[in-house]
């Protein structure tokens, strides 16, 4: 019985990725995707798909008919704020100097991670029934961090014995902090402190 649903699951979600989305089907996609990337940052496992739903102004058919299980919503939403932090590296280097596009985008790292840690428990059934998921994800988050801190390095703005397997090491211990209500505010003072160390002793190259 087990199969025939996951089969079911697997089938509509094909049908979805191939027939073409109207415009307001489209809009009603992607609003649900961005409430319920914000509700599983607020309330974690206590997420309620109603209320996602609600707060995305659509009725709950609408969200199950764009996701037919809570696993379903839970990938897009996944896939959507990795690669969305990994284009911000692109455009953060484009605008800022290197240093700043690198503070500003472990920023938004933090709310990545607020996202992730929202996400756990039904990222964890996610991880035994799919295994490109975060293999593919972790390694371009990796490679975003990896640009920024070269780049970095190679300006001066940040010393030069850095390397960003250490950074990305000291960001993911903020995943493990405990999630209490000022975890937020004090995760992104640990990455200004971060960023000063990282600054420390640099020599900013002409």
């Amino acid at each position: 019985m087990e199969k025939k649903l996951a089969d079911a699951d697997i089938a509509a979600e094909k049908a979805a990725v191939e027939k073409p989305l109207r415009a307001d089907a489209r809009r009603n996609r992607d609003r649900l995707v961005e409430v319920a990337a914000a509700v599983f940052a607020e309330r974690g496992i206590d997420a309620s798909l109603e209320e996602i739903a609600r707060r995305a102004g659509v009725g709950i058919g609408t969200l199950y008919r764009h996701f037919p299980t809570r696993e379903h919503l839970v990938e897009v939403v996944y896939r959507r704020e990795a690669e969305g932090l990994c284009a911000a590296a692109g455009d953060l280097a484009a605008k800022h100097p290197s240093d700043v596009a690198l503070e500003q985008w472990m920023q938004r790292f933090v709310d990545y991670i607020a996202t992730k840690r929202g996400l756990a428990t039904s990222l964890r059934i996610l991880l035994s029934t799919n295994s490109t998921l975060f293999s593919d994800t972790s390694g371009r988050v990796s490679q975003a961090l990896r640009q920024l801190v070269e780049a970095a390095v190679a300006d001066g703005t940040i010393r030069g014995d850095v390397d960003a397997s250490d950074v990305l090491h000291a960001l993911s211990g903020i995943y493990s902090a405990p999630d209490t209500p000022e975890w937020r505010d004090r995760s992104r003072r640990l990455v200004r402190l971060l960023m000063d160390g990282l600054r420390f002793g640099a020599v900013a190259k002409a």
